[in-house]
């Protein structure tokens, strides 16, 4: 589904490292976040990703009382262009496929919803469209590559 030109598609996801992120059984993961990062900047449709107050990856960014529970929050012009990089982006398919090694499992890692074309979600609002997908379910305002809704109606 691709965003009406005048929305994008945000997402967060989040993981919970198996070890702090200094520790040696993260370290594989750690390794591979700035050329998986830069393979997101350089992917069609990306717009743009959260980041460190330093510039770095969001890995960073501590938004969660839980040090080893990470967040990512990403816009992109398309549920296309995201499903695209996630699945299919080389490096980033293999972080994916490998996550095992590094995350435990938790419920509801990802939640997508409609923005206008120049807004940038806050760690606070992608929070809470994660929260909603968790407890309500998929809706128009937070669902999942298998639970999608078009973009909102312009007329």
């Amino acid at each position: 589904m691709s965003g009406s030109g005048q929305f994008h598609i945000a997402e967060i996801n989040v993981a919970r490292l198996v070890a702090p992120i200094d520790d040696p059984r993260v370290a594989e993961f750690v390794a591979q976040l700035d050329a998986v990062n830069a393979e997101a900047d350089a992917s069609d449709g990306f717009v743009w990703r959260l980041k460190s107050e330093t510039g770095g990856a969001s890995t960073y960014v501590h938004a969660f009382e839980d040090p080893q529970l990470l967040i990512n929050i990403s816009v992109w012009t398309s549920i296309e262009g995201l499903h695209q990089f996630v699945y299919r982006a080389r490096g980033h398919a293999a972080v994916f496929r490998d996550r095992r090694n590094w995350f435990e499992p938790i419920p509801t890692p990802l939640a997508m919803w409609w923005i206008p074309v120049n807004h940038r979600p806050t760690i606070d609002e992608a929070k809470d469209r994660l929260r909603r997908l968790r407890e309500l379910g998929p809706t128009p305002d937070a669902f999942t590559f298998k639970s999608r809704f078009p973009a909102p109606s312009t007329s």
